[in-house]
């Protein structure tokens, strides 16, 4: 089984966001800290996601049983609903959806915050290195 571990945060919302991914399962550990430009912190929820996704499906993990985690009970409760409310997410729920389908074994849970310390602090590294970025472009 393949364990995905994601988080999205933000530093101001909207603000510098960034996704953390951290993949572990075969006897390997990956992490992923990817910035994603200026966000309101669900959408980074959202697109630490997608991103976690798409690189499974790259990786070709999408004929093994993959479980991803998530603190972010607005992404959770969308993928199990396959609904948003907001409107705003919507776009984004469906890109995820779509690409959840491609896999033989897709399971997403919600687990507390403390279990979901690794993947937070990769959200938490790729806004400094936002943060960085924009300091360095100015």
């Amino acid at each position: 089984m393949i364990e995905v571990y994601i988080d999205g945060a933000s530093a101001g919302n909207p603000g510098p966001s960034g996704a953390g991914i951290f993949i572990k399962g075969n006897g390997t550990a990956e992490k992923y800290s990817i910035p994603l430009g200026s966000m309101s912190n669900h959408e980074a929820e959202y697109h630490a996601f997608i991103k976690a996704l798409e690189i499974c499906l790259e990786k070709g993990y999408s004929h093994s049983v993959v479980s991803f985690r998530t603190d972010s009970e607005l992404v959770n409760k969308g993928v199990e609903k396959e609904f948003v409310k907001n409107k705003l997410y919507a776009p984004l729920l469906d890109q995820a959806l779509q690409l959840s389908k491609q896999f033989d074994l897709f399971f997403m849970k919600w687990i507390p915050s403390i279990e979901n310390k690794t993947a937070d602090e990769l959200a938490r590294q790729a806004i400094r290195r936002n943060t960085l970025r924009e300091e360095n472009d100015t």
